[in-house]
């Protein structure tokens, strides 16, 4: 199975118009597009009766103490805790590809 996208390269850094928040050389930190990347797939494996696509982030900082404020910084050593932007589930595998934006 393939998925793919063309909003960010394999395994790159995704753009802040697909995140909640952006950086701003003033304010360190603003409102993005939050955008929802598209996404297309090919080779389902025979007898394929539905799919679940999910966005995980598996280093969120586990406090927020520290994040997007002046003069401080999140230390490296501050365990991270998976967060779950979205899921998408029970989708039917003939769904067209899923357009930027559509399910915002």
């Amino acid at each position: 199975m393939e998925l793919t996208t063309t909003a960010f390269a394999d395994l790159g850094i995704i753009p802040a118009e697909f995140a909640f928040c952006g950086v701003d050389p003033i304010i360190h930190a603003k409102f993005s597009d939050n955008r929802n990347p598209d996404f297309a797939w090919r080779g389902l494996p025979a007898g394929t009766r539905s799919l679940a696509l999910l966005c995980h982030d598996p280093d969120v900082p586990s406090r927020g103490d520290d994040v997007n404020q002046e003069r401080r910084t999140v230390p490296a050593s501050l365990t991270r805790v998976d967060f779950f932007h979205w899921v998408l589930v029970d989708l039917p595998p003939d769904t067209p590809p899923i357009a930027r934006g559509e399910y915002s």
